[in-house]
């Protein structure tokens, strides 16, 4: 029980990584908030969460608007009076070639991975400064180097990188650990709709020569926030099989 009473944010904890990450956490003994701007799919995690004997909450802030980040940090407050973890998961693509991406398209997914981020960090610091305490992990993804149509997803997690480097740089003497994750190729179902020529090139371009699982995610996310890892900092943890790049 290496997380025994310490409380987590998980954004998008909805989707099928987040998820992965609020089922193990809960299992090493964290209280999870699990946030979802779809707050049915959030509503589902909890259900598993409780199910396999653990700790959740949910609530479904739009992460991009400072005033419900601060409602749900508020209701974590009330439910536990502690945040000692956050994981900045929250994501989504928009693919398109630079020449038919709309600024929708680049919006959307700037604010959701990179700015998403900065307004959990930010509401969220303040509680871990005064504690002198918390772990953020902010999950990047190896699409960070460049990827073909991606080039909105692909400033994202590029900024992500750069926004835990500072944020290390910044939060450090407050015994605050910010680490990120950029996983490769991981099966989801979201690739599980890749063409099938295109999954099989990834996966040869993987020197273990095979997709990742959303456990081998989770875990990572469990070691870096955990206190194991307590002087490990500003460092980009590539989940991927061995694989350097799309």
């Amino acid at each position: 029980m290496r997380l025994q009473n310490k409380v987590a944010i998980i954004t998008g904890a909805g989707g099928d990584l987040g998820r992965g990450m609020a089922l193990r956490l809960s299992e090493e003994g964290a209280g999870v908030m699990v946030n979802d701007k779809n707050l049915q799919r959030a509503q589902e995690t909890v259900r598993l969460v409780v199910e396999n004997g653990g700790r959740a909450i949910s609530h479904g802030a739009d992460i991009t608007r400072a005033v419900e980040v601060k409602e749900m940090v508020d209701q974590v407050l009330k439910e536990w009076g502690q945040i000692d973890i956050l994981v900045n998961n929250a994501g989504d693509i928009r693919d398109a070639l630079l020449q038919n991406m709309t600024d929708e398209d680049w919006d959307f997914v700037i604010d959701l991975s990179l700015k998403g981020s900065f307004v959990c960090a930010r509401a969220i610091a303040p509680y871990m400064i005064e504690r002198r305490y918390g772990k953020i992990v902010n999950i990047s993804s190896l699409a960070y180097k460049g990827n073909f149509g991606q080039s909105n997803y692909v400033s994202a997690k590029a900024g992500v990188v750069g926004l835990t480097q500072a944020l290390g740089l910044e939060l450090a003497r407050y015994n605050i650990n910010v680490n990120c994750v950029a996983p490769g190729l991981i099966d989801t179902p979201k690739t599980a709709t890749l063409d099938s020529k295109v999954r099989e090139r990834l996966i040869q371009k993987t020197p273990l020569r095979r997709m990742g699982d959303i456990k081998d995610i989770a875990n990572a996310v469990l070691f870096l926030v955990s206190d194991e890892s307590k002087y490990i900092t500003r460092q980009i943890i590539h989940v991927s099989g061995g694989m350097e790049g799309f």
